[in-house]
C-alpha cells in the first residue's frame, strides 16, 4: 500500500516555510491505519519487545495500537508537568525550539526491551530525548519505528547505532 497517498502536505504550517506532514488522513482510513500499524508490528515481532514507549501526542497514536497488537504495555513520554507521579526528565531540542520530556520513574524496568514509536522523524531531538529516558531507567532500546522520516533534516544522524524503521520518507 502506498501510505504517502494518505499524508496531506500542509504548506506554511505551523509557520512560514514549513511543509507539515499531516497524518490524520491516514488515521481516518481504517485500511491504511491498520496496514501502517501491522507493518510496525511485523518489524517489532522479531525484536522480542516487552514495552512500547511513545512521546506525546502522535507517538501515542502510533504506539498504542502496536502495543495492543504485540500484547505488551505502553508507556507515555510527556512534557514536564503532565504525568501525575514521580518522573525522570531530560531537556531536548526540537525543530521549533526547546522543551523538557518526562516519563514515570517506574515505567520501564531494567532490562526491558523497548520499542519507541512516533509519527515522524525530523531533527531527531524528541526521539533522542526519549531514548535517554528509556536508558536512564535501564531499558534496552530494541527498535525505533516511525511512520515518516524527513531525510532532509538529518534526524537519523542522532540515532546511529539503533535499529530504526520508517514506513515513508521524504527527501
Amino acid at each position: 500500500m502506498d501510505l504517502k497517498q494518505y499524508v496531506k502536505i500542509v504548506e506554511n504550517w505551523p509557520k512560514p516555510g514549513i511543509k507539515f506532514k499531516d497524518i490524520t488522513p491516514l488515521m481516518d482510513n481504517g485500511d491504511a491505519f491498520r496496514y501502517a500499524t501491522d507493518q510496525i508490528v511485523e518489524y517489532a515481532k522479531e525484536k522480542e519487545i516487552d514495552l512500547v514507549v511513545g512521546p506525546e501526542a502522535r507517538g501515542f497514536i502510533v504506539g498504542c495500537p502496536v502495543a495492543y497488537s504485540l500484547g505488551v504495555g505502553f508507556a507515555p513520554v510527556r512534557k514536564e508537568g503532565k504525568l501525575p507521579r514521580e518522573t525522570v526528565k531530560v531537556d531536548y531540542g526540537l525543530e521549533y525550539g526547546k522543551d523538557v520530556l518526562t516519563i514515570h520513574k517506574d515505567a520501564v524496568k531494567p532490562g526491558q526491551r523497548v520499542l519507541i514509536t512516533d509519527d515522524l522523524l525530523a531533527t531527531g531531538g524528541t526521539i533522542e530525548a526519549t531514548i535517554q529516558l528509556v536508558e536512564q531507567l535501564g531499558g534496552v532500546v530494541a527498535g525505533i519505528a516511525f511512520l515518516i522520516e524527513l531525510k532532509y533534516l538529518d534526524g537519523m544522524d542522532k540515532l546511529d547505532g539503533y535499529d530504526v524503521v520508517s514506513l515513508m520518507s521524504y527527501e
